[in-house]
């Protein structure tokens, strides 16, 4: 009896697995949208040949305000956690939004990451302050911007300009990722992406799907 009990379990075990694990694909697979259609920055002054847009791309989106020197560390977290590791995707970009009077400082900054990271995939968007503030604004967070237009935290924008991020976080909604915590990018925010980016392949693949039975 012990035995045709035990052959029994070794028999439903992968099934069950299966059948939870395929059930809850669509949990697993979705990132909530917390603020839909952000205000898009296409037509804002940037350091790049063409026009730098949410649209079409997963966005990790930084407002680092007119002290970049503060935010050193905060950026190497950002960088050496999350960014190294999806640099190469083709629809992946880092957006860092600043005053206009911080161009200077940017061409510095990146000078000096240059030696630890390759600072060319970043993309840096100018502003007036007002315009900085609508965008952060349409993103509708419990964050605030401090009196130098700037957060320690990031956000993802996904390629429908929407900001994604957690809606069953211990401390509630989940709006941006510290970037002054290792553990949080880390963790929280390296699979928080992951998710995402296998959202994207696995709507890719149905539309392939679709495709070719056509």
């Amino acid at each position: 009896m012990k035995k045709f009990l035990i052959l029994g379990v070794l028999f439903l075990l992968p099934i069950v697995a299966y059948l939870f694990f395929s059930s809850g694909i669509n949990n697993f697979a979705k990132l909530p949208v917390l603020t839909e259609q952000v205000k898009d920055i296409r037509d804002l002054e940037n350091n790049r040949d063409s026009i730098v847009s949410f649209q079409n791309k997963i966005s990790i989106v930084a407002f680092f305000g007119n002290d970049l020197a503060a935010l050193k560390g905060n950026t190497f977290n950002l960088d050496k956690k999350i960014l190294e590791k999806f640099y190469k995707f083709d629809d992946f970009q880092f957006v860092i939004i600043l005053p206009n009077q911080a161009k200077l400082q940017s061409q510095q900054f990146v000078s000096e990451f240059n030696n630890i990271t390759n600072s060319n995939y970043w993309s840096f968007v100018y502003a007036e302050p007002s315009e900085i503030k609508d965008v952060f604004k349409s993103f509708k967070t419990n964050l605030e911007l401090d009196s130098n237009l700037q957060t320690p935290y990031v956000f993802i924008i996904d390629k429908d300009s929407n900001l994604r991020g957690r809606d069953d976080d211990e401390d509630g909604l989940l709006y941006g990722y510290d970037s002054r915590s290792v553990s949080e990018l880390g963790n929280k925010m390296n699979d928080d992406i992951k998710v995402i980016l296998a959202e994207y392949r696995l709507a890719l693949k149905k539309y392939n799907s679709t495709i070719n039975k056509k």
